[in-house]
């Protein structure tokens, strides 16, 4: 086997150009450990995120606090991966080579590179049998969000009316199919031009931003907004009594108004982080195979264009996930 592998990092906050294509040792395997030849990664909301320093207010510190004050050191971005297991280690039972597998790296990144080491009882499952690589690793970033706010945090029941803010993207995408599954009526907000795909995902109505305001007072029983760019009180005020308004993007004013609204009102505001759980990528596998989500693809970028698949995500019009392949 080859000793070293090419790997995309960053040296400087910025755009797209500031992703470098290197060569680096390619990563040994510890009796824990299981080695994924990457067939297929993504560039996500978090990536861009970090490069960018483009980040909620208050948040802008802490990011260069985790990856660099003045600039990140080569950091590998990359969340979630879908590949061919290359080699296990001697504890290994659960993987086997040549299995086809995702896995989750998720804030431990890596995943934009030709190989990702994965522990053996980390975020790693087989893939599901009825998508593509390109599909397999788009389904971990968008359907554990997903899945973390609006089962695990917000508690959606049946019946409940949810609006989700975003409904276009990666995370919005798998909020309205979660939601739906739970059985909620859901409807999305996104542009005219995208009601399309999320009706096709289960919506139940669209609501296109420019032509109408969806903060109607009293009017959801639950708001995911996976966008951020709405008036904190509009929000808030569309919310039936007990209405939960989840932040998946929120600054952090934002959450300090969250804790005392939720102390003085019939309502609550969720924020924080989504969990990364490796049971969470076994039940979107279930869902997967039984044909109630599918992860969105926008387009298909080869590795050596992984600059393109940033500036897509940049652009703010991805309509579903910008996925990155090998070959």
């Amino acid at each position: 086997m080859e000793d070293t592998m090419r790997v995309a990092v960053i040296n400087a906050y910025g755009g797209p150009e500031v992703v470098e294509i290197v060569q680096v040792p390619k990563p040994r395997v510890g009796a824990n450990d299981v080695l994924i030849r990457t067939s297929a990664t993504t560039v996500n909301s978090g990536d861009w995120r970090i490069r960018s320093l483009t980040v909620p207010e208050g948040f802008g510190f802490l990011m260069r606090l985790m990856f660099g004050l003045r600039r990140p050191k080569a950091l590998v971005l990359g969340t979630e991966v879908a590949g061919v297991v290359e080699d296990v280690g001697k504890n290994v039972t659960g993987f086997k080579v040549g299995d086809e597998v995702v896995a989750m790296p998720g804030m431990d990144m890596g995943a934009h590179a030709e190989y990702c080491v994965m522990k053996k009882d980390g975020r790693i499952i087989p893939k599901p049998q009825n998508l593509s690589m390109e599909q397999a690793a788009a389904m971990c970033f968008g359907g554990t969000t997903a899945l973390s706010f609006i089962r695990t945090k917000g508690k959606v029941h049946s019946g409940e009316k949810v609006l989700v803010v975003g409904a276009s993207g990666t995370v919005g995408l798998a909020a309205v199919q979660i939601a739906k599954y739970h059985g909620a009526e859901v409807v999305g907000v996104c542009s005219a031009k995208n009601a399309d795909l999320v009706m096709s995902v289960g919506a139940d109505r669209v609501i296109d931003y420019n032509e109408e305001d969806p903060f109607v007072e009293n009017s959801f029983d639950m708001i995911v907004d996976t966008v951020g760019s709405s008036e904190y009180a509009r929000r808030v005020a569309a919310l039936k009594k007990n209405g939960r308004l989840l932040l998946i993007v929120g600054t952090i004013p934002e959450g300090l108004k969250a804790v005392w609204t939720s102390m003085t009102t019939d309502k609550s505001v969720i924020g924080g982080v989504a969990d990364e759980r490796v049971e969470d990528l076994l039940m979107l596998k279930e869902l997967i195979e039984s044909g109630k989500f599918k992860p969105v693809v926008d387009r298909a970028f080869p590795f050596d264009e992984i600059v393109k698949a940033h500036a897509l995500v940049d652009s703010g019009h991805k309509r579903g996930s910008s996925v990155v392949t090998f070959v």
